[in-house]
């Protein structure tokens, strides 16, 4: 099996960077990783610069330079993912970019025209595409199992700190922007494009602090209206992390859509397909999983040309643009 030879640019404090990293690290059958950049002079917390010990520090020139590298994994600050992913396309790269990209629609839009040009990989880090349980619920959906979709209801929610409340000021729609936009990607895949969106953040103002940590995205669909919900501020959020496909032949709930137990992270879910008021849905738990292997590994094998990524530029750039409505841009 070919190694895909990749380098990484950022190591940003509020993304996946430490996750992604470890993973390649990991996956050593799938990615030989010749080093990093840590561009402009960024920070890196000591505990996360941890995983980059005994590999290579590059600039950024050089990483796009080399044309051994096939693979450039964007991680930097949100402001310039789309930046450096832009640059790396244009170096004739394959690119996985951390989500959603940055908050320039032009930007985006020329980056999406220039992997279409190029015919490289483009690949987001949405994790919970490579979800099993989420793989599931999808597949059921297309296979009409659960009827015409009437509405997804979707929550991803925590609890922060006031310094990075007020770090997500910086972004539009604040929670929606750096939470809501992995929502609004499994509301999308279910439903595809809304004929409308109402967004609804606001800012609760605990602390002094005026960032949009309260996001609530309404879209409209034909059969009815489908939810986005993430808090910064909910004590016990994590848990509450849920998406749930309702339709007309049955219901889906993924909730918690995470938890980590017994060592491990899994998916709690029920189906109800009966209509009595009180009858009881099925519950099961998925196996074990890996949030960042199985994405990692999806890239790898695209990169290798053995799969085609079923998320095309084309609908990144959809989904993009949503998000920013979503974010009330």
């Amino acid at each position: 099996m070919r190694k895909i030879c990749a380098a990484q640019i950022g190591m940003s404090t509020h993304g996946h960077s430490v996750q992604v990293f470890a993973s390649m690290k990991k996956q050593s059958e799938l990615f030989d990783i010749v080093g990093y950049a840590i561009p402009e002079g960024q920070e890196v917390l000591p505990e996360r610069a941890k995983v980059l010990e005994g590999y290579r520090r590059m600039t950024v020139e050089e990483i796009l330079a080399d044309d051994a590298i096939e693979a450039v994994i964007v991680e930097s600050d949100e402001r310039d993912l789309t930046r450096y992913a832009l640059a790396a396309a244009k170096a004739g790269r394959h690119v996985h970019m951390e989500k959603p990209g940055g908050t320039d629609a032009a930007e985006f839009e020329e980056l999406v025209r220039t992997v279409q040009a190029s015919g490289k990989v483009f690949h987001t880090g949405y994790m919970y595409r490579y979800n099993p349980e989420v793989i599931r619920l999808l597949e059921q959906v297309r296979a009409g199992e659960l009827g015409e979709i009437i509405s997804v209801e979707a929550q991803m929610n925590c609890f922060l700190d006031d310094d990075n409340r007020r770090w997500m000021g910086a972004y539009p729609g604040g929670m929606m922007y750096w939470l809501g936009c992995h929502l609004i990607d499994l509301i999308l895949q279910i439903q595809g494009r809304p004929r409308s969106v109402l967004p609804l953040n606001r800012a609760t103002g605990f602390g002094g602090i005026d960032s949009q940590d309260a996001g609530l995205a309404l879209l409209s669909y034909p059969r009815g209206i489908s939810i986005a919900r993430t808090v910064a501020v909910e004590r016990g959020g994590f848990l509450r992390r849920e998406l749930v496909v309702t339709g007309s032949k049955g219901t889906v709930e993924l909730r918690p859509l995470e938890c980590y137990q017994d060592g491990g992270m899994y998916t709690f879910r029920r189906e109800t397909f009966t209509t009595g008021w009180h009858t009881p849905g099925v519950d099961t738990r998925s196996p074990a999983f890996d949030r960042y292997d199985g994405m990692m590994a999806a890239f790898a094998r695209m990169v290798r040309g053995e799969t085609v990524n079923p998320y095309t530029p084309e609908y990144e750039l959809a989904l993009h643009r949503i998000i920013l409505q979503c974010c009330g841009v």
